[in-house]
């Protein structure tokens, strides 16, 4: 693992903290996507350092499905579902 890979998931470490005790469900919807996107990076990172595609494949999808998560849980929060 690079130091910038290491730095990019390190920062999602406050992240991951504020998705457990965050006051408010758009909060924690918030610091998912965020985390998300970081991982997304990092493992586009490391297909460009390793040399491996299938990880670029992996991260496209991995960032389709978060977006597809996070779209589908704002929708069902905006009605009216969630927590607080």
């Amino acid at each position: 693992m690079t130091v910038i890979e290491g730095i990019i998931l390190a920062t999602a470490l406050p992240l991951l903290w504020l998705l457990a005790r965050a006051p408010t469900a758009w909060d924690r919807l918030v610091a998912y996507n965020s985390a998300a996107n970081r991982v997304t990076a990092a493992l586009a990172i490391s297909s460009v350092v390793l040399n491996r595609e299938v990880l670029l494949d992996v991260a496209i999808l991995y960032a389709a499905l978060s977006f597809i998560g996070v779209v589908a849980l704002a929708r069902f929060m905006e009605r009216g579902g969630g927590f607080r």
